[in-house]
């Protein structure tokens, strides 16, 4: 049983909890890796592209005769020994990079980031994390209360608009559904603060066993 930091976003009051949430007591390092690595070549898009001489544009025509110039024997403006030219061995954008891990080693690799995450102190629960209205005010408060330097990330239970606008706008700060996360989201950012309930949302996605995937 892991103890986490709470805080009351209306009283302003700070607190602990006992959290009683059954996430193993190793953490697979290998295994967050892994999917790390599969969730970045996923976003990657791939946009490096050369052309090759059928993508040029422009004419075909010899530059100047074969014989008598005095200079070497050219074919066309489309050489790759020409400035301007084509690309020889050149990126294309056909290559694509994702792959998907098996569903089970991801939410494995989610349970190990989240035990490390409450092991190192970075999750921190919110009780009242509601709005009846967007407002950035009560937002920029409660970060300032509760995690003043680094990136965050807001950990809902279910989706919520109100909450969603009133956080958009702060550029090292996201909000994403416990139904929604993942092991990259969790590890992309230094803490992690949850709405009542949303840790527990998250839990439940989890397998029932770990396994041994280290």
């Amino acid at each position: 049983m892991s103890t986490i930091a709470t805080y009351d976003l209306t009283t302003g009051s700070s607190g602990e909890r006992e959290l009683a949430l059954d996430l193993g007591d190793k953490v697979l390092y290998r295994t967050i890796k892994d999917a790390i690595v599969q969730y970045q070549a996923n976003r990657r898009q791939g946009d490096a592209h050369t052309k090759i001489r059928t993508e040029l544009a422009g004419h075909k025509k010899k530059p100047w005769k074969q014989k008598g110039t005095g200079r070497a024997r050219a074919g066309d403006r489309r050489s790759p020994l020409w400035v301007g030219g084509a690309t020889t061995f050149g990126p294309r954008n056909k290559r694509r990079w994702g792959y998907h891990l098996p569903k089970k080693q991801r939410l494995v690799a989610l349970q190990s980031a989240l035990l490390g995450k409450i092991r190192d102190g970075e999750v921190k629960e919110v009780a009242s994390l509601t709005f009846e209205e967007p407002s950035s005010k009560a937002a920029r408060k409660m970060i300032q209360a509760c995690a003043p330097k680094g990136t965050v990330l807001v950990l809902l239970s279910e989706q919520d608009r109100n909450v969603w606008l009133s956080f958009r706008n702060f550029p090292n700060v996201r909000t994403r559904c416990a139904t929604d996360v993942n092991a990259y989201d969790l590890l992309a950012h230094k803490w992690v603060l949850a709405q009542e309930g949303a840790l527990e949302v998250a839990a439940n996605r989890l397998p029932a066993s770990v396994g041994d995937l280290s």
